[in-house]
């Protein structure tokens, strides 16, 4: 039986010979541990790094969708996005005329209707006082609407109008719009 020598200086294993594309045992048994040890750290890591994604309550205040098929014209409704009560009003055309017809210069917060609307008809804002974030009056029929038939925060007199400009009193800009969008001719995601 022939012995093999083992050159002095020669790594351990060198006995067993190069593979045939070069590597050693040794270099195959340290990548295979490598990978089991990457695998191993990525099963521990993931459900750590998964707890750090939004919850699924969270997740679905994101957007809000409305149908607007049960509101008639001249009626509004209050649904809650993210916390905020969103106002959707079903806008008369007297209501849009008179919103379109106010001179920019009578406004403190200066936007065009056109601007605050993506259908004449329908006004999607929040609902939430630029003042000091009270919740204005003007989404039941049996409310104050103000100067300007739109919305009135009583806490310190803000008159807002049929576009959810601001006209009177102490807040400074118009009712917000949120980003929305018209998913068909009778439902609206917001958010």
């Amino acid at each position: 039986m022939a012995e093999t020598m083992v050159p002095a200086g020669a790594p351990h294993g060198a006995a067993h010979g190069p593979t045939p594309d070069g590597g050693t045992r040794r270099d195959f048994l340290v990548l295979t541990t490598g990978a089991f040890a990457a695998v191993g750290v990525g099963a521990v890591v993931w459900p750590f790094i998964s707890s750090m994604n939004p919850a699924r309550d969270v997740l679905a205040l994101a957007s809000t969708e409305v149908d607007l098929t049960p509101i008639a014209v001249g009626q509004a409704v209050t649904v809650v996005w993210r916390g905020k009560p969103v106002f959707v009003r079903h806008r008369t055309a007297e209501e849009i005329q008179v919103a379109r017809a106010t001179p920019l210069s009578e406004l403190k917060d200066p936007q065009p209707d056109q601007a605050r609307v993506q259908k004449d008809q329908w006004l999607v804002v929040l609902g939430v006082c630029t003042h000091l974030g009270c919740v204005p009056l003007g989404q039941k029929p049996t409310d104050a609407k103000g100067n300007y038939n739109g919305w009135f925060c009583p806490c310190h007199g803000s008159h807002y109008d049929t576009s959810g400009r601001i006209r009177q009193g102490p807040a400074p800009l118009n009712l917000a719009v949120p980003a929305y969008s018209f998913m068909s001719d009778t439902q609206i995601r917001i958010g």
